[in-house]
Parts: structure tokens; sequence; C-alpha cells
């Protein structure tokens, strides 16, 4: 089923999944939209409503990607790419807030869960996926994992500002705690989101870090596909932006050893490196889908 709207010489298409698929996205909108409640009001419910809402959501994306119970196979594009990072994100978040009370954060992913499980009932991708080397779906899936690890990276990146904006709006104050954290202003004290800021900063380095050597993985395979004549590397709007968000992230990279990059410097090129990912494969991917109404996996 499908439906569109006119949009200048394009045609702004969508095309909404009624497959099994669409079921699991929307009970996982359902569940992400109930973790987005204050945990005080409805006692453990969000937390609990959160996990359902992953399980839900992987499930979803599974039948997606996968094809199963859908006409035309396996198929993949920008919704599908962009819920698989973001549900990546909240993995990273279960395993992290084991260990610190993250419920602001929690609130965010939900939030962004419940948009990301609604793109794919609506944006369902591409159907019959080509795959024109073995080594493409390894390369597929290094590149969302590296969108996964650099998603939480610009989270961490976020509470990083939001701690040292705190700092400069009260000078020599103490850091804004946890309820009954203790400490001073200083870089091991805890913030208002539960780690202390020097252990925040160097945890957002760590999953930038992580992030670059995945892409750098997914970049040389894809590479690795066009040398064996198993795929073809073309110079087009996804080559580009993916070349300089790498460079970008090396560039960071070098800079934080080399020269000492911390706060607001840092994290503005973490921004940007994450910014030219999304242009390059959930950006041009979007508008080859969406606005241009392609149906041709690039």
């Amino acid at each position: 089923m499908g439906f569109g709207r006119h949009r200048g010489p394009y045609t702004l298409e969508m095309s909404v999944s009624v497959g099994p698929e669409a079921l699991l996205a929307l009970l996982a909108c359902v569940a992400y939209g109930l973790a987005t409640l204050r945990g005080r009001e409805v006692a453990r419910l969000p937390s609990a409503a959160l996990v359902a809402g992953w399980l839900l959501h992987g499930a979803a994306l599974a039948v997606d990607v996968s094809g199963w119970g859908t006409e035309g196979g396996a198929r993949f594009g920008f919704a599908p790419a962009l819920s698989g990072a973001v549900w990546l994100v909240l993995a990273v978040h279960a395993v992290e807030s084991r260990f610190v009370p993250l419920p602001g954060v929690r609130r965010a992913l939900a939030a962004m869960g419940v948009v990301v499980s609604g793109l794919l009932i609506f944006f369902p991708g591409e159907v019959a996926l080509k795959v024109t080397s073995p080594l493409m779906p390894l390369h597929l899936l290094l590149g969302i994992a590296s969108y996964g690890l650099f998603g939480a990276a610009v989270i961490h990146g976020v509470m990083l500002d939001s701690a040292e904006r705190a700092l400069r709006r009260k000078p020599g104050a103490a850091l804004p705690v946890s309820p009954g954290a203790t400490g001073a202003a200083t870089g091991s004290a805890p913030t208002l989101f539960g780690l202390p800021l020097m252990r925040l900063e160097r945890l957002t380095f760590r999953f930038v870090e992580a992030g670059f050597v995945v892409l750098s993985l997914a970049l040389l395979i894809g590479w690795l596909a066009s040398l064996l004549g198993q795929a073809a590397w073309r110079w087009d709007h996804k080559t580009v932006f993916s070349l300089l968000g790498w460079a970008t992230f090396a560039a960071l990279i070098a800079g934080r050893h080399l020269k000492g990059w911390r706060g607001r410097r840092a994290t503005r090129w973490l921004y940007a490196g994450a910014g030219l990912l999304v242009l390059a494969y959930i950006g041009s991917r979007f508008v080859a889908e969406v606005v241009l109404n392609r149906t041709a996996l690039a």
C-alpha cells in the first residue's frame, strides 16, 4: 500500500508496510512511548517498557531486513539503517545503565525509539535487496555498527557539553550532582548524569575510537570488494560523505592525542563527523528512496 504527495518536480512516496514487521514496529512504538513516562509516577513501568520496546524493535528489524513473511525477499533502506543504529545505541544504554542510572537519557532514547520504529512502518526499505558481493552484508553490518557507536558517542558528547555548561554558569561551584552524590567541582565529582566529568569524557572518546575502527573496517571491506571485481567503487555522495566523515574522526582522534583537544572544540568535531556519516548513507538513501523514488540500492 502506498501514497504520495507532490513536492515540486518530484513525488514524495510513502509505502506503508502491512506485514508482520509493521505490527512489531507498532508494538515497539507503544512500548517506547510508555518508556518516556517518568519513573516516580509509574514505578518500574518505564524501564520494563524500554526493554520490551528494544526487543520488539529488534524483532521488527530482523523481519524487515531478512524479508521473512514479506513479498519480494530481503530489503534495506534509510529507515532500517537509522532504526538499526538507534537500536544499537539503546543496547549500549542497556549495558551502561546497569552501572549508572540515566533516567533523562532513557526518556530521550525512548522518544528516538518511537520515531525510528514509526519510520519502519512507513518506510520499510527497498524490496529485493541486491547483494553484488559476498562481502557486502559484512560491509553493511559494520557500517550500521559504526553508526551505533558514533551515535552513542554523540549522546555522551551532549551530556559532556551539558555538564561543562553547568560549570561555566556557576564558576567555582560544585557540579550538579545526582541525589545522594557528593563532591566538589572537579573531574572526579559526579555530574547530573551520575558520571564524573573526566570519566564521561573518556567514555565519549572511547566510543569515538571504537566507531572509527569499525568504520575503517567497513570502508576497507567495501574497497576490497571493488578491488576483487565483486562490487563497483563509485565516487557518489555516499562514498564522498563516508570518506569525509572518516577523515573528520581521524582528525579528531589525532587532535585529541597530539594536541589535547577537549571540551566544546572536540565535541564540535564529533558532531560534524556524525553529521557527515548521516548524510553518507541515511541521507543519500532518503533522497533516493523517498524524494526521487528510486528503487535500486546503491
